[in-house]
């Protein structure tokens, strides 16, 4: 049936009409619902089984990620000859064949990860041998071996990034990398690597190589000396031994943590190493051992036989003097080890060093000497060892005096050394935390000063955690001079016996104050004078209310959890406090079922969120009910409950004074006759009729 000329003529008006303005999109429909943007076409996610042969021809760009296409035909890119980078990850791809990247000879991104390219392995590298500029490629994700990686790399000359992660190589030689002497960036991490043979040494050019979550045991005669950045986190290496050479190594990160190290490694001699990353290995010192004894001077004896000649050598049993140059060593990680002491002297070889993270060792002393001199430190980490005491040489110059950061929290300290703080003049933060240490001033006991930590006057002090450090009865000034913005007093259970007279030096700065399991119980508190205070946890005290004068204030956080509270103030959420909220935690708490108005006003308020909210219970009766859901039955009973009791009574009384009156009416109308007789009677006047 044809359609009336009239007709025809409106659809080929409709169609002109803005087809300059529409283009783009005409492009996209018909390209399956792909994205044009200046040079790029993105056309991920469009479970397409085949590259779109219509798209734009000044494409540059072209992302074909997450689709089912499984093989890249001769003819799939004729119509790009401009693409520059091409992304094909997370398809099902078994096979891109000779000849598909004819007509593009300007590719230099090729991005192929989490495929199926084993199963071809031979076509697909025929294919990618005529990418003359080929500068990127991604191979990881493709169940490649060892044997498979060297033909597919055998004609890549101009690669200079190569990923072949998350594959199925096992050992390495020399024979898989020979033809890639432009290549500055390797990535072999989660495969199964366990033994490397000579592989890198055609790589003249090599700057970054990533061999981490491998299986790897150790490293010896270490000779790359271009090499820049070396990461072998996460294997089991035992030894990172590197050649003895006074060549300069171009080295400035390595990363070896998270493996079975059981001896500092032995660094390049001369290196530009900045970053050595050590955490989580097994290392210690061995020199003096815990019982005490030293083995700096034992020896031993070396019998060398070479025909007829014979040659006995001592040598020392162990050596701890470090050999390699490391000035410019800026960041050294040894967490999660086992050392217990640090060779004299050791530190004394890192002058530049502005960040030194001990922590989760067995450290029982450490000793800041003019012989360790640390004046660029900025971070120190001594948390969670088995710390007793800090040393410092007496009339040594300035310790620290760049410090930043000092966490010395989870220890067995009981004192630090007077004046550790006075020469820090950048200080910011301090976590003494889960320690045994007073606060200065404290009482003289038996005629003597008490031992404490004296922070006062520390002016840049702005972060100080003392959380579980046994803290009783402050008073007096212990922060004068300072401007907290950031303070943690949780579980001291005794520290709180008074008012907060003490915290008043800061009103007028702190901003984040920790009260968590003090002991607070008390809701005559006074926060009024902390107007700047945004984040307060009370949490796991035994407030039965909340305390009156947190309501002017406009925190931003705020921690109730573990308390006994039964209700909070029925206007709470149009008082400042609930005006200003941002996240309130609330749970475990015995709220009642039937004084819920609060927590209903709170729900209501937009900027609010209660991250424990499906937490939060209530009891009604000898149950515990979500406050959140609470049954209608429930609901009904507690309006019940709560309504005024005196309206309830004139509720109930109002049917019994209504029968009274109607009953005295009818008994009046009745009797009405006989009682105006008697009145006659007894008044003796006729009534006139």
């Amino acid at each position: 049936m044809e359609a009336p000329l009239p007709v025809l003529s409106l659809l080929l008006v409709l169609l002109a009409v803005g087809w300059g303005d529409r283009v783009d999109a005409a492009w996209a429909m018909s390209a399956g619902g792909c994205e044009h943007v200046q040079s790029t076409t993105d056309c991920r996610r469009k479970w397409l089984s085949s590259v779109p042969g219509n798209l734009q021809g000044d494409t540059e760009e072209l992302l074909l990620d997450d689709n089912t296409i499984r093989a890249l035909g001769r003819a799939s890119l004729l119509s790009y000859h401009q693409l520059k980078h091409l992304s094909l990850t997370k398809n099902r791809m078994e096979l891109i064949e000779p000849g598909a990247f004819l007509g593009i000879q300007g590719l230099h991104a090729l991005s192929v990860a989490d495929n199926l390219l084993f199963t071809n392995y031979s076509l697909t590298a025929a294919a990618l041998s005529a990418l003359p500029a080929l500068r990127m490629l991604d191979l990881a994700g493709n169940q490649l071996t060892e044997d498979m990686a060297s033909v597919l790399l055998s004609n890549l000359s101009s690669l200079e990034s190569l990923s072949m992660a998350r594959n199925v190589i096992m050992r390495l030689d020399s024979s898989v990398f020979t033809n890639l002497p432009q290549l500055l960036e390797l990535n072999l991490e989660r495969n199964y690597i366990f033994e490397i043979d000579q592989a890198f040494e055609g790589l003249q050019r090599l700057q970054r190589l990533n061999i981490a979550y491998n299986y790897m045991t150790c490293i010896v005669d270490f000779n790359l000396t271009q090499l820049r950045v070396l990461n072998v986190s996460h294997n089991i290496i035992e030894w990172f031994l590197a050649l003895e050479s006074d060549d300069l190594f171009e080295l400035e990160v390595l990363d070896l943590s998270h493996n079975q190290l059981l001896f500092f490694p032995v660094l390049p001699r001369q290196s530009k190493l900045h970053s050595l990353l050590l955490k989580d290995n097994e290392m210690s010192f061995y020199q003096l051992l815990p019982n005490g004894t030293s083995l700096e001077n034992v020896t031993v004896q070396f019998l060398l036989m070479d025909g007829n000649s014979t040659n006995i050598t001592t040598v020392k049993l162990w050596d701890e003097v470090c050999y390699s140059n490391l000035s410019s060593l800026r960041l050294l990680d040894m967490s999660q080890n086992q050392f217990w002491y640090l060779p004299e002297g050791f530190l004394a070889k890192m002058p530049a060093l502005t960040h030194l993270k001990l922590n989760q060792n067995c450290l029982e002393t450490f000793h800041l000497s003019e012989r360790d001199p640390l004046g660029m430190l900025t971070e120190l980490d001594l948390s969670q060892n088995l710390l007793t005491e800090l040393w410092e040489d007496a009339g040594a110059g300035p310790a620290l005096p760049s410090l930043q950061l000092f966490n010395l929290s989870t220890n067995m300290l009981r004192a630090l050394p007077d004046g550790v703080f006075a020469h820090t003049k950048r200080i910011t933060t301090v976590d003494l935390s889960h320690n045994r240490l007073d606060l200065c001033p404290r009482p003289a006991v038996a005629g003597r000063s008490a031992p404490c930590v004296d922070i006062r006057g520390l002016a840049t002090l702005t972060r100080l955690s003392l959380a579980g450090c046994g803290l009783r009865d402050l008073g007096g000034h212990p922060f004068r001079g300072t401007a907290l913005t950031y303070l943690d007093l949780s579980d001291n259970r005794e520290a709180l016996s008074g008012d907060l007279a003490w915290l008043r030096d800061l009103a007028a700065t702190l901003q984040v104050l920790s009260l968590r399991n003090t002991n607070l119980s008390s809701t005559a508190v006074d926060f009024s004078a902390f107007r700047s205070l945004v984040g307060l946890d009370l949490s796991g005290n035994g407030l039965p209310a909340l305390p009156a004068s947190l309501g002017a204030l406009k925190l931003h956080s705020l921690d109730l959890r573990d308390n006994c509270l039964e209700a909070l103030p029925a206007d709470v959420a149009w008082r400042p406090l609930g005006r200003s909220l941002q996240e309130l935690y609330l749970s475990r708490n015995p709220y009642n079922c039937c004084t819920l108005g609060w927590w209903e006003a709170l729900r209501r308020v937009e900027q609010l969120r209660v991250p424990d909210g499906r937490e939060v219970t209530c009891n009604y009766d000898s149950q515990r009910l979500s406050a959140a859901a609470l049954p209608e039955p429930v609901l009904r009973d507690c309006r019940w409950r709560t309504a005024d009791v005196a309206l309830l009574y004139l509720v109930l009384a109002l049917p019994t004074c209504l029968t009274l009156l109607v009953a005295f009416t009818v008994v009046f109308l009745m009797l009405k006759p006989k009682l105006l007789q008697m009145v006659k009677r007894r008044c003796g006047v006729s009534s006139p009729y």
